[in-house]
């Protein structure tokens, strides 16, 4: 599908270049062709949205991808003004804004921002994930239950 909408984009492209080396007014472009097999994700994390929340000024932000035919969700988070450098971080769910689970997805590698990752994910963690029922949280040292938090939503 991904090639017939790459035609089309290459014949309007070739008809508003003949169009105009024939002296007519250009032919506008058609807007860029919108991914549909993707879902976008972003989540503002704070310390007020730690449970409890804590006295950090930290912020920062996911934004996340989600690939609905293979299931793999890549991320980047941001983030600044933390009391110390991030020991571990984790997407947690299934829950609601508020309240505390476990650990559904860890992020591994390099914890310096931007904490960049991917996982393919079971059919029951993107639906958790797309229903909203996901957070992500940065801990620290000073902070060993999160310092920062923030649930996760489409981007829309």
């Amino acid at each position: 599908m991904t090639h017939i909408r790459s035609l089309i984009a290459l014949g309007f492209t070739a008809s508003a270049l003949f169009l105009t080396a024939c002296g007519s007014a250009p032919v506008a472009m058609p807007p860029p062709v919108a991914d549909y097999n993707s879902t976008a994700l972003m989540a503002n994390l704070s310390a007020a949205k730690e449970v409890p929340p804590n006295a950090s000024t930290g912020t920062g932000v996911l934004q996340a991808s989600l690939d609905k035919t293979t299931s793999v969700l890549t991320w980047t988070v941001t983030y600044s003004g933390l009391t110390g450098p991030v020991r571990s971080a984790h997407f947690h769910g299934p829950s609601t804004a508020g309240i505390n689970t476990g650990v559904a997805l860890g992020m591994n590698g390099d914890l310096d921002s931007p904490i960049k990752g991917s996982a393919t994910l079971t059919p029951a963690q993107t639906a958790d994930l797309l229903a909203g029922k996901w957070y992500v949280n940065l801990h620290t040292a000073i902070n060993l239950g999160g310092e920062i938090r923030g649930q996760v939503g489409v981007n829309k």
